[in-house]
């Protein structure tokens, strides 16, 4: 291992995101009192132009006027290569009260984009005396940002957490897709066979190297690393496929476009009980092998040693950081 040691990031649960258009206040209260860990009320996709003024004025209030509990209250901007992330930005940060901890920022494509917007931060944040810095979320959504990842982990030490965006990547890359996430038909394998003969087709994830690739980016430099949208919330098994898959990868979490999908998430990202306890019982063991002056264990017939303890401590750290914020 390098003598460079990865940092930790930010140290709150990020199992699942809600997102919420800021022209649709009806949501707000609903949005709160979700099992959410993170809400995000947009600014971007989900609203119209002719909405843009009326969602910003109704963020803005929200962030007086609603009990968020302890969640995370983020705010997704304009892209920047619109008029309007500029006013987002400032309107947020001179009048928007100190519960709101973030500022998303999506279609990130270089570290000079979050240079731009944390110049614009920092300087409102100076002006105006505000006590609590805002962190920034990010979302990789372009062929430039994907290319960019390594530069774009060090742009800001704002930087708390990284989001794959599939939709806006495919489009993007050029892809011949019109699904948000999961599995695309025709991205498949022919089993070997015969020509002619009848062979199975193998599914492959088109996602799976960006979110490798995004995942490794936060793990060196200390940034959560966050699924992005599965666009079908009527197909729950899927999402879940999805969403499993990511948390293998290493991400942390992912988003919910519906409510229905926050269950879901959450269960997902959480440990299950007979992971923790398997972690648990392996640290126990290797502490025992290590009091014992031995560098290995045997637990339940299977070889263990300091790289298992490693890998369990990642789940007992999981769990604790989840069971001591609810």
């Amino acid at each position: 291992m390098s003598f460079k040691i990865q940092p930790a990031p930010v140290a709150r649960p990020n199992r699942c995101q809600l997102f919420g258009p800021g022209s649709r206040t009806a949501l707000f209260e609903k949005m709160a009192a979700s099992a959410a860990d993170v809400i995000n009320l947009d600014l971007e996709d989900s609203v119209a132009p002719s909405d843009k003024d009326v969602a910003r004025e109704n963020i803005i209030a929200a962030t007086h006027d609603v009990d968020w509990n302890s969640k995370a209250l983020s705010v997704r901007i304009n892209g920047l290569d619109t008029p309007y992330w500029y006013r987002d930005v400032v309107d947020l940060l001179e009048r928007a009260s100190d519960r709101l901890d973030l500022i998303m920022i999506p279609k990130v494509g270089c570290p000079e984009d979050l240079y731009a917007v944390d110049s614009l931060v920092t300087a409102i944040e100076r002006a105006k005396g505000r006590k609590k810095p805002i962190g920034f979320e990010i979302i990789i959504e372009t062929a430039a940002g994907a290319q960019n990842l390594d530069a774009i982990a060090q742009g800001s030490p704002r930087l708390q957490s990284m989001s794959f965006g599939v939709a806006d990547y495919a489009a993007s890359m050029g892809m011949q897709v019109t699904g948000i996430g999961g599995t695309q038909a025709g991205y498949d394998m022919l089993a070997d066979g015969e020509p002619g003969s009848e062979r199975a087709l193998f599914p492959a994830d088109p996602w799976h190297y960006p979110s490798v690739r995004m995942v490794a980016a936060c793990r060196q430099y200390g940034i959560l690393p966050v699924d992005g949208p599965f666009g079908d919330f009527s197909d729950p098994d899927a999402f879940r496929a999805q969403a499993r898959r990511s948390a293998i990868l290493g991400c942390v979490g992912k988003w919910a476009i519906h409510p229905k999908q926050i269950d879901v998430a959450n269960d997902v990202f959480t440990p299950s009980a007979e992971i923790v306890a398997r972690a648990r019982a392996i640290l126990a063991a290797m502490k025992q092998a290590e009091e014992a002056g031995q560098g290995a264990a045997v637990l339940d017939g299977k070889l263990i040693d300091i790289a298992s303890a490693r890998q369990a401590k990642v789940v007992v750290d999981q769990i604790e950081l989840i069971d001591g914020a609810s």
